[in-house]
C-alpha cells in the first residue's frame, strides 16, 4: 500500500509539472545544439559544388562535394532530382551508402502515397546553361524548368515565360549536412537537458539549408502552434529576436497563444502567396525535430550575395536534427493547385462518415452508464441534436485500454445499442501507453512478442503516463501495426459494437517523466531507428494502425473514425485532429481560427478546436460565441477537463440554451453542404475551411485576415472575439454581393462593413453566385435525416446567376470508391435552374440510389413578381410565393420561394421561372 501511495505521489508531482505551461521545461534554440549551430552560420558558408551531373534512370543525379576538397577524395553527398506530373519536383540528398557510413539514415516510410511513383516523368536530357556559372536545366512542366547550378551548388525553379524564379534552395549558401562518422576518443557526444541525458551514439547528424520564395507577400503553414495564420519573421532587422518556429510533437497543457512554440503535431509544409505570382509550396519529408526561421527583409544585407532584385522574396531557414533531404517543390501557381499537388504526394483527406461531420459531445469524463443515459435524454428533452457521445480515460479498468470499468459501465454493449437506436454513436479513448501490469493481457502479449519501443540499452522502454509505469507499442513496424489493428476486433475489444469509434490521445508520445514530457531521443525503434529520427511521426503510425483496425473490424465495409492529437504529413488519410488542450478564454477562441486554417492548408482538413475551451469555466457569453463559431469548424466537438463545471448546453439558462441550440441547428441544416465539401477535400486536397485568400487570391486585403474564413467557396464566417461586442467590422471581398446567412440582407462586396452584432449569431454570409444545400427538418441525429428533403438557397450575383453542388452517398461505406454516389451541379442562369450529373457513368452494377427530393428553392436577389415555375421534363407547374428563409425560426425574413417542386436529387431536371 505504501508503494502504491509513493507511486501515486510521484505521478502527481510529474503531472503538476506537465499540466501547465512552464517555458523552462522545454528547450529553446540555444539549448538545442543543432539549432544553435545552424543559426550561427553566415550566408555563403557552404562551399559545396555539384559534380558528375548526369541523367540516370530518368532522374538528374550529381555528387555534392566541398570545393575546398575537390582535388582530394571527400565523401560525396548523392543528389537525386526527380520530376513528377503536375509540376512537382523532388530533391533527395543523402550520404553515399557505398562508403559504409556508421548507420543508414532514416527515410520516413508510408507517408508518400504509393500511386505517386506512377506519376514520375522520366527525364531524357538536361540542358547546359551559363547562369553565373555552369548550370543544368531540366523540364519540370509546361512553362517551368528546374535549374541546378553547379558552383556553388544551388537549385531553383524558373518560370520560363518570364525568366523569374519561383522557389530556390541554398541561394544563400547555408546548406549544411553533418555526415555520420566514427567518434574520436576525446569526443563526448552526449547532450544534457535538465536531468535528462541523451547518449547520441551516432553524434551530430543535423541538416540545414535556406529556401527562398519569390514574388511572395506572406508565407503560411508548418503547424502546429497557436499563432497567426501569416508566419511572422523570427530573425532580421526590426524583428525582436525570437525563437524559430519549432516542429517537435509535444504534450503541452494550457498552451499560450501568439507563440512560435510547437504543439502536438508537425507538418513541415510551407506555402507562399503573393499578388504578383500566386502560390507555391515546399515540403520536407523529415520526422526529426525541425526548427524554421522566417527571415525579415534585409537579414542578408552584409552577405554580398546577389539575388534578383526585381522580385519580392521571403527567405526561410530550415534546420533538422537528423534524417535526409527529401524535399518537394510545388509550383502552383494558384492556391488550390498547390494543395492538389501536395495531396498528390501525401494523399487527400479521408472521406468521413456522415455522423462524424455532425456535433460531438465530450467530457473528461462521463461518470457511468447512468450519466451517459441522462446526458443523452437531456439532448432530446431540449430538442438539441447530437451524433456522438465520448468517453475519456476513466471509463477503463484502471487505465487499461480496450477494457471497461465494470462497476461504472457494467453493460457497455447495451449502452451503445441504446444510442444507436437513435442513430447515435459512441467514441472511447485508446492511448499508446500500455500499463505495465503482468495481469493485463495486452501488456503481457506485447512484452512476450517484443513489440515495445526499446530504451537506449535495448530493454523495453518504461515511462510514466496515466496508468503509471507504461510501455509503448512500436508502431513504426508494419508487423506491430497489424497486431495493434487486430485489437479492435469485437473479439479482442470486448464490449465494443459497430457503433463504437476511437480517440487516440497522448500519442506525441507523451511521457510524463521524459525529457520535455516525451520519449527520450535515444530510444530505439524497429530497424534500429532512433526515436530522434522519427519522433514527429510516432503518432502518425499509431493513428494509421488504429484506423486500419476499424477497417478490419468492419471487414473493409465501414469507414473508420479516429481522432488523433498528434499529427504529421499524411495524417489526413486516417481521420480527424483537434487543436489540443486549449483554455476557456477569448484569446483562445480567436486563435482557434488560424490554427484550424493552417491545419487545412497543410492537408489536415478535418480539424477543430474544443468548443468552450478544455480548461477553465467559460462565461455563458463566451460559450455561446464558441458554439456559434464552432458550428463552422470542420470538426465540431465540445470538450472539457474533469475539474471544470459541467457545461452541457442546457445548464446556462433558457436563453443561452436556445442560442446554443440554434448554433447546433445551423450545423445540422448545413450538413449536405459540409458533406459535399468533405468529398471535395477527399478528391482534391482543398480544405473545408479555408483562408479567404484561397477564394480571392488577388485581393491583398485578405492575405493576412485570419479573423474570418471561408467554408467552401460559398460561406464567409466572421467570429466575435470580445465580450459584449456591439459591432463588428467585416471585410467582404470580391465584386459580387453577399447575403447575410440568417436574414438574407444584401451587402456590397469589396467593402469593409461595420455591422451591428446581436447575441443571436455571429456574422456569416452567403456569396453571391452560389447555391447552398440545406436540410431544414431537425432530428435527433444526422442518421435520422438521411431521407429528409433538400432546400436550395440560391444567392444570385449581378448577372442573376448562381452555381452549387451536392454530393450524396450512403454516408458510411466505401461504396463511393466504386462509383456508388450521386454528384449533382445546380446551375441557375437566364431564369432557369438546371440539375446536371457530375458523377461518372458507371458500367457496373454499383450505384447509389436516393429518393431524396428538393422541397424548397429560395431565391435571394431575384426581382419579385413571378407567380409560377415550370418543371421539365415533367411539364409540371408549381407555385412561387414568399416563404421564410429559415422555416424553423420565428420572425424569419421571407423571400421568393418555389415550394414543393419535389424533383429528385438523383435525376436531371430543370425549373424555369415564368
Amino acid at each position: 500500500m505504501r508503494n502504491q501511495t509513493l507511486r501515486f505521489a510521484f505521478l502527481l508531482l510529474l503531472c503538476s509539472s506537465v499540466f501547465s505551461w512552464k517555458k523552462e521545461e522545454f528547450r529553446n534554440c540555444n539549448q538545442t545544439p543543432f539549432c544553435k549551430r545552424a543559426r550561427s552560420r553566415t550566408p555563403g558558408s557552404s562551399d559545396l559544388i555539384a559534380t558528375h551531373v548526369a541523367i540516370t534512370d530518368g532522374d538528374l543525379t550529381a555528387n555534392l562535394i566541398p570545393k575546398s576538397q575537390s582535388e582530394s577524395n571527400p565523401k560525396p553527398l548523392i543528389l537525386t532530382l526527380s520530376v513528377y506530373q503536375d509540376g512537382i519536383l523532388r530533391l533527395k540528398i543523402d550520404e553515399d551508402s557505398s562508403l559504409n557510413p556508421p548507420k543508414k539514415r532514416f527515410q520516413v516510410p508510408d507517408v508518400v502515397v504509393s500511386q505517386f511513383s506512377n506519376t514520375k516523368l522520366w527525364l531524357q536530357r538536361l540542358t547546359s546553361e551559363d547562369i553565373n556559372g555552369l548550370s543544368s536545366a531540366v523540364y519540370l512542366s509546361d512553362g517551368y524548368s528546374a535549374v541546378l547550378r553547379h558552383d556553388p551548388f544551388e537549385l531553383f525553379i524558373r518560370d520560363d515565360n518570364s525568366g523569374d524564379r519561383v522557389i530556390s534552395l541554398n541561394s544563400h549558401g547555408l546548406f549544411d549536412f553533418e555526415q555520420l562518422r566514427e567518434k574520436n576518443e576525446d569526443e563526448n557526444w552526449e547532450e544534457t537537458f535538465r536531468s535528462h541525458t541523451d547518449k547520441r551514439p551516432y553524434g551530430p547528424q543535423s541538416i540545414s539549408f535556406d529556401v527562398s520564395f519569390y514574388d511572395a507577400d506572406f508565407v503560411y503553414g508548418i503547424p502546429e502552434r497557436a499563432t497567426s495564420l501569416v508566419l511572422k519573421p523570427t530573425r532580421g532587422p526590426n524583428v525582436e529576436e525570437s525563437e524559430p518556429y519549432r516542429l517537435f510533437n509535444l504534450d503541452v497543457f494550457e498552451y499560450i497563444h501568439e507563440s512560435p512554440f510547437g504543439l502536438y503535431g508537425s507538418i513541415p509544409f510551407m506555402l507562399s502567396h503573393g499578388k504578383a505570382r500566386g502560390t507555391s509550396g515546399f515540403f520536407w519529408l523529415n520526422a526529426a525535430e525541425m526548427q524554421i526561421d522566417v527571415l525579415a527583409p534585409g537579414w542578408d544585407a552584409e552577405s554580398g550575395i546577389s539575388l534578383p532584385s526585381s522580385q519580392n522574396r521571403i527567405d526561410t531557414m530550415w534546420m533538422s536534427e537528423a534524417g535526409v533531404v527529401d524535399t518537394f517543390f510545388f509550383v502552383g501557381p494558384r492556391p488550390k493547385d498547390v494543395l492538389r499537388q501536395y495531396a498528390a504526394v501525401t494523399g487527400p483527406s479521408a472521406l468521413p462518415q456522415m455522423f462524424a461531420v455532425a456535433y460531438h459531445q465530450c467530457r473528461w469524463n462521463y461518470r457511468d452508464e447512468e450519466d451517459v443515459a441522462n446526458v443523452d435524454a437531456k439532448f432530446d428533452e431540449y430538442d438539441i441534436p447530437y451524433d456522438i457521445l465520448w468517453l475519456d480515460i476513466e471509463h477503463t479498468d484502471g487505465k487499461r485500454y480496450f477494457t471497461w470499468d465494470r462497476v461504472l459501465f457494467p453493460n457497455p454493449e447495451e449502452m451503445q445499442r441504446k444510442l444507436a437506436g437513435k442513430g447515435r454513436h459512441m467514441v472511447t479513448i485508446v492511448d499508446p501507453h500500455i500499463k505495465r501490469d503482468d495481469n493485463y493481457h495486452l501488456h503481457k502479449e506485447a512484452s512476450e512478442k517484443g513489440y515495445y519501443v526499446k530504451d537506449s540499452s535495448g530493454n523495453d522502454f518504461d515511462g510514466w503516463c496515466w496508468p503509471g509505469s507504461s510501455s509503448y507499442a512500436d508502431t513504426l513496424s508494419p508487423e506491430i501495426r497489424s497486431w495493434w489493428a487486430d485489437k479492435f476486433s469485437y473479439q479482442s475489444y470486448v464490449g465494443s459494437t459497430p457503433s463504437l469509434y476511437i480517440w487516440n490521445d497522448m500519442n506525441e508520445p507523451s511521457v510524463f517523466n521524459g525529457p520535455e514530457v516525451t520519449m527520450p531521443r535515444d530510444s530505439l525503434h524497429y530497424g534500429g531507428v532512433e526515436h530522434r529520427e522519427l519522433h514527429n511521426a510516432y503518432g502518425y503510425y499509431f493513428h494509421m494502425a488504429t484506423a486500419e483496425g476499424l477497417v478490419r473490424r468492419g471487414e473493409g465495409k465501414d469507414r473508420p473514425f479516429v481522432l488523433s492529437r498528434a499529427l504529421f504529413a499524411g495524417s489526413q488519410r486516417y481521420g480527424a485532429v483537434w487543436t489540443g488542450d486549449n483554455t476557456a478564454d477569448w484569446d483562445q477562441l480567436r486563435v482557434s481560427v488560424p490554427m484550424v486554417l493552417t491545419l487545412g492548408l497543410t492537408g489536415m482538413s478535418f480539424a477543430g478546436a474544443d468548443v468552450g475551451g478544455f480548461f477553465g469555466n467559460p462565461e455563458p457569453e463566451l460559450l455561446v460565441r464558441w458554439y456559434q463559431l464552432g458550428a463552422f469548424y470542420p470538426f465540431f466537438r465540445a470538450h472539457a477537463h474533469h475539474d471544470t463545471k459541467r457545461r452541457e448546453p442546457w445548464l446556462f439558462g433558457e436563453r443561452n440554451t436556445g442560442l446554443i441550440r440554434d448554433a447546433i441547428h445551423v450545423r445540422y441544416a448545413l450538413l449536405p453542404y459540409f458533406y459535399t465539401l468533405f468529398r471535395e477535400a477527399n478528391t482534391t486536397g482543398i480544405p473545408v475551411a479555408r483562408p479567404i485568400w484561397m477564394e480571392f487570391p488577388s485581393d491583398e486585403a485578405t492575405f493576412s485576415n485570419d479573423e474570418a474564413f471561408m467554408v467552401g467557396n460559398s460561406i464567409l464566417v466572421q467570429g466575435i472575439y470580445t465580450e459584449r461586442a456591439k459591432h463588428a467590422s467585416v471585410y467582404l471581398p470580391g465584386k459580387q454581393s453577399w447575403y447575410d446567412l440568417r436574414t438574407g440582407t444584401v451587402y456590397k462586396g469589396g467593402v469593409t462593413h461595420k455591422l451591428e452584432v446581436t447575441e443571436e449569431s455571429i456574422p456569416a454570409f452567403q456569396r453571391g453566385g452560389t447555391i447552398l444545400t440545406r436540410k431544414d427538418r431537425f432530428r435527433r441525429s444526422s442518421t435520422q435525416m438521411t431521407n429528409d428533403p433538400i432546400t436550395l438557397v440560391i444567392a444570385l450575383n449581378s448577372s442573376q446567376a448562381a452555381e452549387g453542388e451536392l454530393y450524396i452517398d450512403d454516408g458510411s461505406s466505401f461504396g463511393f470508391l466504386e462509383g456508388a454516389f450521386i454528384h449533382r451541379r445546380f446551375i441557375f442562369a437566364n431564369g432557369k435552374l438546371t440539375s446536371v450529373n457530375l458523377a461518372p457513368i458507371s458500367g457496373g452494377n454499383v450505384r447509389h440510389t436516393s429518393d431524396v427530393v428538393i422541397e424548397r428553392i429560395i431565391l435571394l436577389g431575384h426581382a419579385p413578381g413571378s407567380k409560377n415555375a415550370l418543371i421539365e421534363p415533367s411539364n409540371q407547374k408549381v407555385d412561387i410565393e414568399l416563404g421564410s428563409l429559415w422555416v424553423q425560426r420565428e420572425r424569419s425574413p421571407v423571400f421568393m420561394t418555389i415550394r414543393k417542386p419535389n424533383v429528385r436529387v438523383a435525376e436531371d431536371w430543370s425549373i424555369k421561372i415564368l
